[in-house]
C-alpha cells in the first residue's frame, strides 16, 4: 500500500483486520444458513456466533506452516469456537469467502468515494458560480481562440464529475455480487440455498453463474472507472498547471506561508499539487491495465489474479480518495487573476473577433472562401506585426463599404457571454 497516500478511511477498509472481519460475517452467514437447513443444530449456531472471532498473530503463525491465508483464517476461528469450529466453512471454497468479502470490501470504498467526489463537486459549483461572468480566453490546442468565462471553464470539470460520480453509483451495483458456489461453480457440496442467504443478509446479489470465483470482467470495469475518475481530476490539475505558467498566469494553486518551490531558486512557486495529482492518475491507468489482464484465467480458476489484486485494490483506493482531497484543496485555496485574465484577452490584439468579423462580412453578402481569406490576411499581419487587427480592418475599403461603423461593435466580448446563463442554468446555477 502506498503509505503516503493512505487516508484514514482507506486504511481502515483495506487493513487485514477488517478484510478479516469480512470473511467473518460470510463464514457466520453460511454457517446460519446450514442452520436453516438443519445441518448446524441451533445451539451450535449460537456458540459459533458467541466465540467466533480471529487473532491476526495467530492466523500468521498458522499461516507460516500451511501457506495458505484462508485455511489459517478457518483454523484460527474454529480454535476460538471450539468443538462446533467444525461447522465453519462447511462445503465452501476458499474463494466463496473472499470473493464475497471482497464485494463488501470494493462497495464500501465506493461509498467513501462518492462522498469525498460529492464534495469535490460542491466545491467546484462554489467556483464556478463565483466566477460565472469573469471573461478569460478560450484556447484551443494551446492557442488564443474566442472569450469565455473562467466559470464556464469551471461548469464544465463539473459536468464531467457528475458523470464520474454516476459512473461510480453504477459499478457498485455491477460489483454487489457474491458467489457460494463450490470449488468449480456446481453448488456440489453447498446447495445454492446456502449462497441465496448469504448474499441477501449482506445485501448482495447471487451471480447467476460462477466457476471458482467472480468472474474479473466487472473488477476491470470498476478499475477502469477508477482510472477515469482519476482522468478528470488530471485535466483539472493539468489546465490549472498551465494557467500557472509564468506567461499566462491567471490561477494559482494555493501556496501556503512558509512553503519552498526549489531547493535553488527562492522565487520558485511550482504547481506540485497539481503535477502530483497528474502522476497518481498515471498510476492508476497502470492499475487498469493490470485488472483488464485479469479477466482470462486458466479454465475454472488460476490464482495469477490474486497477487495482483491485493496490491491494486488497496492502493486504487487510496491514491483515488487521495487526489479527490487533494484537489478539493486546490479548488478552495485556488488564486484566480481576474486582472490578469482580463489583459491576456487583448494580449492579441483583436484576434479573438476574427470569426465574428468574418460571418458580419458573410451576411453582408461577401462570399466565405473571400471573408475567410481577407480575415485571416490581416490576422497573420496581427502575428507577425503585432498590429491591431481592428485597425488594419478598418484600412480596407472593402471592409468600410460593407460594415462601416458595425466594425467597432464586432470587437465587443460581451457578445460572445450572452448565453453564459442559459448554460449555467441548466445546472440549477
Amino acid at each position: 500500500m502506498i503509505e503516503r497516500y493512505s487516508t484514514e478511511e482507506m486504511r481502515r477498509i483495506w487493513s487485514q483486520e477488517n478484510r478479516y472481519s469480512k470473511w467473518l460475517e460470510v463464514e457466520i452467514a453460511a454457517c446460519e444458513a446450514w442452520n436453516r437447513l438443519g445441518l448446524i443444530p441451533d445451539d451450535s449456531l449460537e456458540r459459533i456466533r458467541e466465540r467466533a472471532s480471529f487473532d491476526p498473530i495467530r492466523i500468521a503463525e498458522i499461516e507460516k506452516e500451511v501457506e495458505h491465508d484462508v485455511i489459517a483464517f478457518v483454523q484460527c476461528v474454529a480454535e476460538r469456537v471450539g468443538e462446533d469450529g467444525r461447522f465453519v466453512h462447511m462445503g465452501l471454497t476458499s474463494y466463496d469467502v473472499v470473493d464475497t468479502a471482497n464485494a463488501l470490501l470494493l462497495r464500501e470504498s465506493l461509498e467513501v468515494l462518492r462522498g469525498e467526489l460529492s464534495s469535490l463537486l460542491d466545491c467546484a459549483r462554489d467556483l464556478a458560480r463565483r466566477y460565472k461572468h469573469t471573461p478569460c480566453v478560450g484556447r484551443t490546442h494551446g492557442v488564443h481562440a474566442e472569450p469565455m468565462t473562467f466559470g464556464l471553464k469551471v461548469l464544465n470539470w463539473c459536468y464531467e464529475m457528475e458523470r464520474d460520480l454516476a459512473r461510480l453509483s453504477w459499478v457498485e451495483e455491477e460489483i454487489s455480487v457474491g458467489k457460494v458456489s463450490g470449488a468449480v461453480g456446481t453448488y456440489a457440496h453447498c446447495p445454492p440455498e446456502v449462497e441465496s442467504y448469504v448474499c441477501e443478509k449482506l445485501g448482495l446479489k447471487p451471480a447467476k453463474v460462477s466457476n471458482q470465483i467472480l468472474q474479473r470482467d466487472s473488477h476491470a470495469v470498476l478499475t477502469s472507472v477508477l482510472a477515469v475518475l482519476m482522468g478528470t481530476l488530471e485535466r483539472i490539475a493539468t489546465e490549472i498547471r498551465h494557467l500557472q505558467r509564468t506567461e499566462v498566469l491567471e490561477a494559482l494553486e494555493p501556496f501556503k506561508k512558509g512553503q519552498k518551490g526549489s531547493s535553488a531558486m527562492p522565487h520558485k512557486k511550482n504547481p506540485v499539487m497539481c503535477e502530483r495529482i497528474c502522476g497518481l492518475a498515471r498510476l492508476m491507468r497502470g492499475y487498469a491495465a493490470a485488472a483488464l489482464e485479469n479477466q482470462a484465467l486458466w479454465h475454472e480458476r488460476d490464482i495469477s489474479h490474486s497477487s495482483v489484486e491485493r496490491v491494486i485494490w488497496p492502493d486504487a483506493f487510496n491514491l483515488v480518495h487521495y487526489s479527490l482531497r487533494l484537489t478539493r484543496r486546490v479548488l478552495e485555496g485556488l488564486v484566480v487573476d481576474q486582472e490578469r485574465m482580463a489583459r491576456n484577452l487583448d494580449l492579441t490584439r483583436g484576434l479573438l473577433f476574427s470569426q465574428r468579423v468574418m460571418l458580419a462580412l458573410v451576411e453582408r453578402g461577401m462570399d466565405r472562401k473571400e471573408a475567410y481569406e481577407l480575415v485571416q490576411g490581416y490576422s497573420m499581419r496581427c502575428w507577425e506585426e503585432g498590429k491591431d487587427l481592428r485597425e488594419l480592418l478598418e484600412g480596407d475599403d472593402r471592409v468600410r463599404a460593407l460594415l462601416g461603423e458595425d466594425l467597432a461593435r464586432l470587437f465587443d466580448a460581451s457578445f460572445f457571454l450572452r448565453h453564459v446563463d442559459e448554460v449555467f442554468s441548466r445546472f440549477g446555477l
